[in-house]
């Protein structure tokens, strides 16, 4: 009997779904055990959110600072896994703050050692330098990469924006005004992600991990826009220097946040906008780099 563990972090119940999906086939599977693990946090943040605890969040997000989970069940932590499906959100284009404290706990380095490990993660569209991030976590931890599934909101930049943002605040997962499109990964996609799971528990069944990733993208596992690689990295630059400057002005923090979430609104509406024509213009120029960067980042 082989063991895979399910890990995740969901507030909306999204993610969880996902993850409930992507392990049908390892469910139907009378030679395979598997466990769901809830990352659980000793003081949860809320859902939904209001506009103070969400940007009160952005410094520990974006730097990386774990916070105090609940244990890891005595079960998990004496069972060796065969596979790891990992389940993660985006917070501030960083792993959520449950992720990285989850990642960063001794318990985590325990279960993930020497172990295969699958990331799948659920966001609004930029999940690249995240992934980067959770790579690093998890080679600190000895995991061993195999694959990666990104799920992510499929309407425009633009658009999205204003649908999560409703649904975060609102709790509610509904098209706002009746015109704009349902928030999040689209329904469809949700229940087509089993198809998945048939992709990794074939591997896993063949002891083939190391060429599961090709086969995932096949299926549409990864799909990188070229314009929201440049948004995010650039993004990551800008939100280093604020998160630092707010972390470490602790007494001016709150004044600190006003001001980001004034910026944060401009550089939305106003920059992001006009990077989006300078990329449309470059773009031939850049060919070689984007294709060298879809080939990386599809991979693992």
């Amino acid at each position: 009997m082989k063991n895979v563990l399910v890990i995740y972090y969901s507030q909306s119940g999204q993610l969880e779904t996902i993850a409930q999906n992507i392990a049908k086939p390892f469910l139907n599977s009378e030679n395979i055990n598997v466990t769901f693990h809830e990352i659980q946090l000793e003081k949860p943040f809320p859902f939904p959110w209001n506009k103070d605890a969400f940007f009160d969040a952005f410094p520990e997000s974006f730097l990386q600072i774990p916070t105090t989970l609940k244990p890891v069940p005595e079960a998990i932590l004496n069972t060796k896994f065969d596979l790891i499906l990992f389940h993660y959100q985006v917070w501030y284009l960083s792993p959520s703050i449950p992720i990285n404290s989850f990642l960063k706990s001794d318990e985590a380095k325990k279960i993930l050692n020497n172990t295969p490990v699958i990331t799948i993660s659920g966001s609004r569209n930029m999940w690249i330098m995240a992934q980067e991030k959770i790579k690093t976590l998890l080679k600190e931890a000895n995991a061993q990469l195999v694959g990666n599934v990104a799920l992510v909101d499929r309407v425009g930049n633009l658009i999205s924006v204003i649908t999560i943002v409703e649904w975060m605040f609102s709790g509610v997962k509904k098209k706002y005004l009746g015109i704009f499109p349902l928030p999040g990964v689209s329904e469809k996609d949700i229940q087509e992600s089993p198809k998945f799971g048939e992709v990794m528990l074939s591997a896993f069944n063949e002891n083939n991990l190391e060429h599961l990733q090709p086969k995932l993208v096949e299926i549409g596992a990864v799909k990188i826009s070229p314009y929201l690689v440049t948004v995010d990295k650039t993004a990551n630059k800008i939100f280093n220097k604020w998160s630092n400057l707010i972390f470490k002005n602790q007494k001016n923090r709150k004044k600190l946040l006003k001001v980001f979430n004034v910026y944060l609104f401009l550089a939305i509406w106003l920059i992001s906008p006009i990077v989006y024509i300078l990329h449309f213009i470059s773009y031939p120029f850049k060919l070689k780099t984007i294709k060298r960067e879809t080939q990386y980042y599809q991979g693992v």
